[in-house]
């Protein structure tokens, strides 16, 4: 009886999580959540035949036959890496790496390069990552400080917006805030204090609810759920169509700006250049 394939969607989980032993960690690297990491190892783990991690409250450990497989594994899925991105540089794909919480500004942008110059090809794949490096990709955009070796896309400047259903009237006061649930685009609430700061104004947020990206605390306001403070140039199609409404004319600057990093060697693909110049341009 021939063996049944092998689970190769659950060899990066299985790579990862070695090179963090935590569950948690790889969860995030890979935009997926905990338990689905432990079911992709379980399953590869149930084809081996064999554990490849020990469990223990503090993280994981590799059984003897993980680490003896993980080199192995690594090598072959490095391969296939690297053979499907020599496929793509033949093809003259552009590897665009991208935050989650950009792409509403960045997706029409891609809309329109799409329909004028339909010769450049780009793959984006998108992370929650904000580090500084290309990885494996050709172009990159970085939330954080601005980078002296990059282009500067916009400065990240906030301000509040909530649906335009929880508006009673067609204007809203300071003091009118507290009545509000308060979307946090982060764990913490520096965003809002940030801006609230900068209105000298304090307000008692006694509802709250913290989100791992900007783009989940605005797709959380536009359904109702309560008000969040957003950077003014991601919102600008939400507000034209009218999902959010920005009661205030006050932004403030947080310190972070949207950042654009390429490679610039001589393997970099053809018509790099020209998307670059689209990004920056647009």
């Amino acid at each position: 009886m021939s063996r049944r394939p092998l689970p190769l969607n659950a060899i990066p989980a299985f790579l990862v999580a070695a090179r963090h032993l935590n569950l948690t960690h790889a969860a995030q690297e890979l935009c997926i959540t905990q338990s689905a990491v432990s079911r992709k190892i379980a399953t590869l783990e149930a084809w081996l035949g064999f554990s490849l991690f020990d469990r223990h409250a503090r993280g994981l450990h590799l059984t003897a036959q993980g680490a003896a497989l993980l080199p192995e594994l690594k090598h072959g899925f490095d391969h296939m890496i690297t053979a499907t991105e020599k496929v793509c540089q033949s093809r003259g794909a552009i590897r665009l790496k991208a935050p989650t919480c950009v792409m509403c500004w960045l997706l029409p942008k891609l809309v329109m390069l799409e329909q004028q110059h339909p010769e450049i090809q780009v793959a984006l794949t998108t992370t929650l990552n904000h580090n500084t490096q290309l990885d494996n990709f050709d172009v990159a955009i970085l939330y954080g400080p601005p980078l002296k070796n990059g282009y500067t896309l916009f400065d990240e400047a906030l301000t509040p917006v909530v649906a335009s259903s929880l508006m009673k009237t067609g204007s809203l006061s300071l003091e009118e805030l507290s009545n509000f649930t308060f979307l946090h685009p982060t764990n913490t609430n520096t965003d809002w204090s940030l801006w609230l700061r900068a209105q000298q104004c304090e307000i008692a947020m006694r509802r709250n609810q913290h989100f791992d990206t900007m783009d989940l605390a605005i797709s959380a306001a536009i359904q109702g759920f309560g008000i969040t403070v957003a950077d003014v140039t991601l919102i600008q199609s939400d507000l034209a169509m009218k999902r959010l409404v920005a009661p205030f004319s006050r932004t403030v600057k947080t310190g972070a700006a949207y950042s654009l990093i390429h490679r610039t060697d001589t393997l970099a693909p053809a018509q790099l250049a020209d998307l670059v110049a689209w990004l920056c341009r647009l």
